[in-house]
């Protein structure tokens, strides 16, 4: 069954999700059901059940909380919508391209936020000092896009990722929003989240894949860090992503 775009917990007003996710719980052998389609108390136990012996598509144990989110959806059903990078519009399948091509890229030296790409990255945002640089380097990937293509670039320029999140033009899609239904983010989109105090982490989606988004992300490393090494593509779970996801048109 096609996930619905929402997270689905007790309470549910449409019998018809709530009949065929008790279907399914019963094929699997969690809980027998009656034909009353209601998502009450019984329902919450046996979907806790099945996020306690199932994992997600990446074999990681799914959170135990009784909903159905985008991801638990996708290990009951074995289905859920996914955004290929191809699926980029024209001007953004560039942005990616570029950063496509600099994964890989660390810091000279190692730990010191600068080096002769990292200085690049900083510069086409206005900073001329080694510091954090994950926005700038998502900056830098839509400026060089912008420019090959005769363009202006849409990207608030700052080497700030919550300056970007608070001083954009761009189109938001809430946190919120994005984990309920990640079918909203796109090929070409930016996250961004947020660790409070003013400071941050950004990157760009390279594609969908039901509850989870592969990036491409500068001053990351293997581990996700906000404070890495390097230009990394990893995958998040969209649900991680707290503040949320701007859109730019190029």
């Amino acid at each position: 069954m096609k996930y619905p775009g929402r997270i689905i917990k007790k309470g549910e007003a449409s019998k018809t999700i709530v009949k065929a996710i008790q279907k399914r719980l019963t094929e699997l052998g969690i809980e027998q059901f009656g034909d009353n389609g209601v998502f009450g108390p019984k329902t919450e136990s046996a979907v806790k059940l099945f996020q306690a012996r199932f994992t997600d598509l990446f074999g990681n144990p799914l959170v135990i909380d009784g909903q159905l989110g985008s991801i638990s959806w996708e290990a009951l059903f074995g289905v859920m919508g996914t955004v290929p990078e191809t699926d980029a519009k024209k001007g953004l399948e560039a942005v990616l391209q570029i950063a496509q091509t600099e994964v890989g890229t660390l810091e000279v030296p190692v730990g010191s936020n600068w080096g002769p790409k990292v200085e690049a990255y900083l510069r086409s945002s206005g900073v001329t000092f080694p510091a954090a640089w994950c926005a700038a380097f998502v900056y830098w990937c839509f400026n060089e896009a912008a420019t090959a293509a005769g363009t202006a670039n849409p990207v608030y320029k700052t080497a700030g990722v919550m300056m970007h999140w608070n001083k954009t033009t761009g189109k938001k899609i809430l946190a919120k929003d994005a984990t309920e239904n990640p079918l909203l983010i796109k090929p070409g989109h930016i996250f961004i989240m947020s660790f409070g105090g003013g400071l941050g982490h950004t990157g760009l989606v390279k594609a969908v894949n039901g509850g989870f988004i592969t990036v491409i992300e500068g001053n990351t490393n293997n581990n996700g860090s906000r404070e890495g090494i390097g230009v990394f593509e990893r995958t998040r779970k969209v649900s991680s992503i707290n503040k949320g996801f701007i859109e730019y048109k190029m």
